[in-house]
């Protein structure tokens, strides 16, 4: 998947679509999936990031949105893959502009849909480098 194609989905992002659609597929998804959405959509509100990023993390964010991507969310385990992708993949365009405030935001959000014991720890989740984490 290109970076053009990511953004043909930027128009599919809401911020209460994004909500809905991650406090449906939380435990389905996971703790990663999950964190790294959270962190595409709290960088959105960081001024620092240039308009041509925060159309990327649009599309990322559209894209995990729609239902019926390139392997559409119903199918068991395969479902999401695609979805984890494309936001890891934006990530790691954009982890420059990811704070340790944005980071901390991900996180608590992230205590609200898992246990503890559910949450690895988000010092290993990224370390540097967010295509360094195991998919």
């Amino acid at each position: 998947m290109e970076l053009s194609d990511i953004l043909r989905y930027k128009d599919k992002f809401s911020p209460k679509g994004f909500l809905d659609k991650i406090s449906q597929i939380a435990k389905r998804a996971g703790a990663k999936l999950v964190y790294a959405a959270l962190l595409l959509y709290y960088t959105l509100d960081n001024d620092k990031v240039s308009v041509k990023d925060k159309a990327i993390i649009l599309g990322a964010l559209g894209y995990l949105i729609t239902p019926l991507d390139v392997v559409p969310d119903a199918i068991p385990i395969a479902g999401l893959g695609d979805d984890l992708a494309v936001l890891f993949f934006v990530l790691h365009k954009v982890w420059n502009e990811v704070s340790d405030e944005i980071k901390l935001k991900a996180q608590n959000k992230l205590c609200q849909w898992f246990d503890k014991d559910e949450i690895p720890n988000m010092d290993e989740l990224f370390k540097e480098d967010p295509t360094q984490s195991p998919v």
